[in-house]
């Protein structure tokens, strides 16, 4: 028998154009010609693409996430299964075959994807990828950097009788990128000393006051009951990791990490990384640190799964069906994507099973088209942003913090509206200079600063060297799992997507509540870019960074 909120979610199909894509796929370099045609894709190299299929009733899903995430809502938290988001939301069977026929039938190997996952992965050589897309592989000159990117010269379409959601992989021209800085990098690119970019003696129980995992642990929730015990949680990376950095950072620093990690492909992406000095090119520092900082925070945990794939689609789709399914996920990598909305039916499908995903901000200040903030201005994700912390001793309580002076934040750059619960009286305001009409960001945040310690290469590790809000985005995902073991313990569903809960709670009336100061530690000092730290909502640090009450007021 179906829940309450499946019967609600049952709604009407949304129509569009047989064989259309309903994404973009050309960038604006190519379509305006800003970047010069220097050559064709060779007709036999092999591509791996991912096709996605759209979801079957947008409306019906639009309303659905509304009211699932509405705190107001009696469908609150009365979150779907992956199966039950297929039987209501996914393609049907027939429409799933009858993809999978044409690009078998266009010379296209079936590689992976799910009906589940929405998706087809596919191998094929680049004139099936022309055949079957009608499109024409050009090489381009990039307009911006120092490379030649490939590009379909037009949008792809198909002779299919239905219409597709997008096809993953048809371009490069944007390649992710981590969310992590080297402080030497920083202190070259300002013109200043190494030594003058941490501006206060760190405070962390690590190797020369270095910030542990556990000092985050230590410093934002400060209890014991609670370890994320029960909870799986996952990460969401583009290249594989090296474990044997994991096990040298716990042997550095005399601890035991009693979680079973997973590395999981996605889409046949290597989970190894292996680097230049062992006679490879892979740099594992952002994955270990993701680790890091997710086991620190949350030393209990069931699992954690690292999802390694090639196409975000690829990623997204395994994390939306994979069983332990993670209910709450970091992701501290940044991209340029050709359309804004490409992942908006994942985002859904997360906020509509119960799965909380945390995307770092960015370490560049403020947004812009050239300083990209997606996917953290993406309306169904929450942002995080950077602070400077300092604690009362080694392993020690919360004593201070300030805006961290990188910290991605501003007014989407890709213009996407204003949620619902940012637009709510009293949120955005004179002091902030926020957007009324366009997404603001981040949400939240946490420790971002250089005082950090890290292990990753197969080499020596480092002290207060890397900062970014890289780090603060696991960390906040497994703060949400300990939440999430507080409630299922009663017998209550995950946190899931909890910005409107927490916009809700934080601002009433156009007033800051008194509940917002008991789970926040607000951020007013400090600025970054354009914007700066002040009472309340900002778009450098957003509502700012958690404290040990945030759990309870988390669950209703």
């Amino acid at each position: 028998m179906l829940s309450l909120a499946v019967a609600m979610a049952l709604g009407a199909t949304t129509t569009a154009w047989a064989g259309e894509f309903m994404t973009h796929h050309v960038r604006d370099a190519v379509r305006q010609g800003a970047a010069k045609q220097v050559g064709d894709l060779p007709a036999n190299q092999l591509m791996s693409l991912d096709v996605v299929l759209p979801v079957s009733d947008q409306a019906g899903l639009d309303r659905f996430v509304a009211s699932v995430t509405d705190p107001s809502s009696i469908s609150y938290r009365d979150y779907l299964t992956p199966a039950q988001f297929t039987v209501v939301y996914g393609p049907t069977q027939h429409d799933y075959d009858a993809v999978v026929k044409y690009l078998v039938r266009n010379g296209f190997t079936v590689t992976g994807g799910s009906r589940d996952g929405m998706d087809v992965q596919i191998v094929g050589p680049v004139s099936a990828v022309e055949s079957a897309f009608n499109v024409k592989m050009h090489t381009y000159q990039h307009p911006t950097e120092n490379r030649v990117f490939y590009s379909p010269d037009r949008e792809p379409s198909t002779s299919l009788a239905m219409p597709l959601w997008h096809v993953s992989g048809l371009n490069n021209y944007s390649i992710p990128h981590p969310m992590l800085v080297k402080k030497s990098d920083y202190a070259r690119e300002h013109g200043i000393s190494p030594d003058a970019v941490v501006s206060h003696a760190t405070t962390g129980s690590g190797p020369s006051g270095s910030f542990l995992g556990s000092d985050m642990r230590a410093a934002y929730y400060g209890g014991t009951a609670l370890t994320g015990a029960g909870q799986n949680l996952g990460l969401f990376e583009f290249v594989g990791t090296d474990l044997a950095d994991l096990a040298t950072y716990y042997k550095n620093v005399g601890q035991t990490n009693n979680v079973p990690v997973t590395l999981l492909s996605t889409d046949g992406t290597s989970t190894a990384c292996v680097d230049s000095r062992a006679g490879g090119s892979c740099d594992d520092t952002e994955q270990t640190l993701d680790m890091t900082q997710a086991l620190g925070m949350a030393p209990g945990l069931a699992s954690l799964t690292v999802y390694v794939g090639s196409t975000d689609t690829a990623i997204l789709s395994s994390m939306t069906t994979h069983s332990p399914l993670p209910t709450t996920i970091g992701c501290s990598w940044g991209w340029t994507p050709a359309d804004p909305s490409t992942l908006n039916p994942y985002w859904e499908k997360m906020a509509a099973q119960g799965q909380s995903f945390f995307v770092a901000s960015g370490d560049s200040s403020t947004w812009s088209k050239r300083n990209e903030a997606w996917p953290a201005d993406a309306a169904y994700v929450i942002g995080v942003g950077g602070t400077d912390l300092t604690t009362a001793s080694a392993g020690g309580a919360w004593a201070s913090e300030t805006a961290w002076v990188d910290s991605g934040g501003g007014i989407s750059p890709d213009k996407i509206a204003i949620p619902s619960w940012q637009a709510a009286s009293g949120v955005i305001n004179s002091s902030n200079k926020g957007s009324t009409t366009y997404r603001n960001g981040p949400d939240v945040s946490a420790n971002a600063n250089f005082t950090f310690y890290v292990c990753a290469d197969q080499t020596t590790c480092t002290a207060n060297d890397y900062g970014g809000t890289s780090f603060a985005a696991p960390m906040w995902a497994a703060f949400a799992a300990l939440a999430n073991q507080q409630s299922t313990a009663s017998g209550g569903a995950t946190v899931g997507f909890f910005d409107p809960a927490i916009y809700a709670q934080n601002e009433s009336g156009g007033k800051l509540t008194s509940a917002y100061t008991t789970d926040f530690h607000d951020i007013t000092s400090g600025k970054s870019g354009t914007y700066s730290a002040v009472t309340g909502f900002d778009l450098v640090t957003g509502w700012g960074s958690p404290k040990p009450a945030l759990i309870s007021a988390l669950i209703p």
